[in-house]
């Protein structure tokens, strides 16, 4: 019998900064990553105090281009793509023929008939070969896997815009929340794009692989009056979760809707015909058995993810993310219940190592960051 050899670990063009600097590596969807720096709780608090830099070069980039890009980008996407103006992203669902996610991703409008999608960094290739097959019958469109072509690093949090703004000549405060801008950062072609994974304001930074260490350095060294740090992806997962922010794989997959994640706002309703819309809108007629809550701890324990939810002893949902949140200071998660279950301050058990243990709904998100009085930063 043949022995199975695992894949080597992809790498991002960071890699070698990465582990020069301390970083504990771990594996992610097939890449090596670095978890944390200098800590969990330090990294989470200075995105929600400060700024800290993020390597997501591990997500990849699906180009659209041709004739009928937004056609084809329409019936792929859940979103309505056609509401974008070039220089705008947007939200979105790649979805199952049952309304399901195959990924969630964000779809950038290069020009008028050009489109950038960056999905999640596991699902790459799946992504790619969905894309492709789906768009087939639409005409002049062709999907690339341009993944090699970027790198990707994010800088989150109050202090954002004041540490990238003196590496550009591009005016930050003119860039609106999920919008983007063409320039440079520290004399490197970029696109920058006013988006992240955090709940914080920040910038998402795009260029040339074989320059992201330039920029990553650039960056933490505009920062360092601010304090700027490095953080890994424990921080990232902390910061999305107390900002609601579904996770692909735990809070939403093959068998979650778009309606039970209570991401209708993602769904294009009066567009035509696109993958999913038959039995999405079969859904919202009839109703969902089941929805995405959040809920804090009222007994002392952390929720994680695949433990069971109890209503009066029975069996009743499963959770899909939680953690005990730095900068919240409670145990909080998410977690799938029956419809008639998810009314904030209802109370429910989550069995944690064969012990139940009270829980209360609650809405979301957890996190929403202060309104700056002035400034784009939506």
């Amino acid at each position: 019998m043949e022995q199975a050899t695992e894949a080597p670990l992809r790498k991002t063009p960071l890699n070698a900064r990465h582990r020069a600097s301390g970083a504990r590596m771990v594996s992610f969807g097939g890449w090596d990553m670095p978890v944390e720096y200098s800590g969990i709780v330090q990294e989470h608090m200075a995105v929600r105090t400060r700024a800290g830099l993020f390597d997501v070069s591990h997500m990849g980039e699906i180009e659209i281009a041709g004739r009928d890009a937004l056609a084809a980008v329409q019936r792929i996407s859940s979103n309505d793509a056609s509401r974008l103006q070039a220089g705008q992203a947007q939200y979105s669902g790649l979805l199952s023929p049952r309304g399901t996610f195959v990924d969630d991703l964000l779809v950038y409008r290069l020009a008028p008939a050009h489109f950038l999608l960056v999905v999640n960094a596991g699902n790459i290739a799946k992504d790619y070969a969905w894309i492709a097959e789906q768009i087939k019958p639409v005409g002049d469109a062709v999907a690339v896997d341009a993944s090699s072509r970027y790198a990707l690093l994010a800088i989150q949090g109050p202090a954002a815009k004041e540490v990238l703004q003196p590496l550009t000549a591009v005016e930050l405060d003119s860039i609106k929340y999920y919008w983007f801008s063409h320039g440079e950062v520290a004399s490197v072609r970029a696109t920058i794009s006013r988006t992240g994974y955090t709940g914080e304001d920040g910038f998402e930074v795009f260029v040339p692989p074989q320059s992201a260490d330039r920029v990553w350095q650039a960056i933490l060294e505009s920062g360092r009056a601010t304090d700027v740090i490095p953080c890994g992806l424990g921080a990232r997962d902390t910061l999305r979760l107390e900002a609601a922010m579904r996770l692909h794989g735990n809070d939403i997959d093959e068998t979650t809707t778009a309606l039970e994640a209570d991401l209708g706002w993602i769904v294009g309703w009066k567009k035509d015909d696109f993958v999913g819309a038959a039995a999405l809108r079969e859904q919202k007629a009839s109703g969902i058995g089941r929805r995405i809550v959040g809920f804090e701890m009222i007994d002392r324990g952390i929720a994680r993810h695949g433990y069971d939810a109890y209503i009066n002893g029975a069996k009743a949902g499963t959770v899909t993310s939680g953690t005990q949140t730095p900068f919240l200071k409670k145990a909080i998660g998410m977690a799938y219940l029956p419809v008639e279950h998810i009314a904030p301050d209802t109370e429910f058990d989550v069995d944690i190592r064969g012990r139940r243990t009270r829980a209360r709904v609650v809405p979301l998100p957890f996190y929403k960051r202060p309104r700056p009085e002035r400034g784009a930063g939506g």
